[in-house]
């Protein structure tokens, strides 16, 4: 009989943004990848484009073989990244129907690929205006949307975002402890609360600190004030041996690497090399 691998003794996961890979690669070439690279698992991209988009609305085969290359490769997916909700947004009166759609089909996703873990774009509106409506119409759906986490056992947890509505962990406790539910936490991204930190003149670790008991994973990604993303880490102003040991404290085990492709040609060596950065801190 074949054993069954344990996991080795580091007390924490650090996953992989898929973005942070060819788009051009097949399921199994990404895996195989990830796991060359040193990651612990790859975090699902569920965005805004058609295709990635489509992946709620895979065929019950479809899901079956990607578990099958999942344990084929001991590669898993750790997480989703929702940042569908952006043109579909919970705050829209228009789209509302399409944003719960996606978030239902969502948590089915991750129960049938033993997803334990979902990112949710904290925005109410992105492409229009936030108003006292669009963010009444949130909360409202918002509620509902973890009513589907409960139903399907998946933890959602709101990212941090780039918008004064949501770049903080302040800020999304805030609708944490409106909803009051189990399965809505938040999943800070640390280059995005540093930029808020600075704009807003508060402490980075401060904010942390306010999610205590709700914090579920945290992106770790390279910043600068204005710049959000496709970033070289070391290369800003993210204080990461402070933010990480601060999450350590908090007891926060799960961490992905976000970091995109952009082209290069040498991105399995940038692969590995991030994954040493981040490791060299998370260690």
């Amino acid at each position: 009989m074949e054993q069954i691998r344990i996991m080795d003794n580091k007390n924490y996961t650090l996953g992989l943004y898929e973005k942070a890979m060819p788009i051009t690669l097949s399921w199994e070439e990404k895996m195989i990848a990830c796991k060359e690279a040193g990651f612990d698992f790859i975090e699902l991209s569920v965005d805004e484009t058609d295709a990635k988009l489509s992946r709620i609305d895979w065929t019950n085969e479809e899901r079956a073989e990607i578990v099958k290359l999942m344990f084929k490769h001991d590669v898993h997916f750790g997480s989703i990244c929702l940042s569908g909700h952006r043109k579909y947004p919970l705050g829209s009166k228009e789209l509302e129907v399409r944003a719960l759609e996606i978030s239902e089909k969502t948590m089915k996703l991750a129960s049938d690929l033993g997803i334990r873990i979902v990112m949710l774009a904290g925005y109410d509106v992105y492409y229009t205006e936030s108003t006292d409506e669009t963010k009444e119409r949130f909360l409202k759906n918002l509620i509902k949307t973890s009513e589907f986490a409960a139903k399907y056992g998946v933890t959602l947890g709101f990212e941090t975002m780039e918008t004064e509505f949501m770049n903080t962990v302040e800020k999304a406790m805030k609708y944490v402890d409106l909803v009051g539910s189990p399965y809505l936490n938040v999943y800070p991204d640390l280059g995005n609360i540093t930029n808020a930190a600075v704009a807003m003149k508060k402490d980075v670790l401060d904010d942390i600190e306010t999610g205590r008991g709700r914090l579920v994973a945290a992106h770790l990604k390279e910043t600068v004030p204005g710049v959000f993303r496709e970033m070289e880490y070391g290369t800003g102003h993210v204080d990461f041996e402070a933010g990480i040991n601060k999450f350590k404290e908090l007891g926060v085990k799960r961490y992905v690497g976000e970091f995109w492709h952009k082209g290069e040609e040498n991105w399995r060596q940038i692969l590995k090399d991030n994954n040493n950065f981040l490791r060299k801190y998370l260690d």
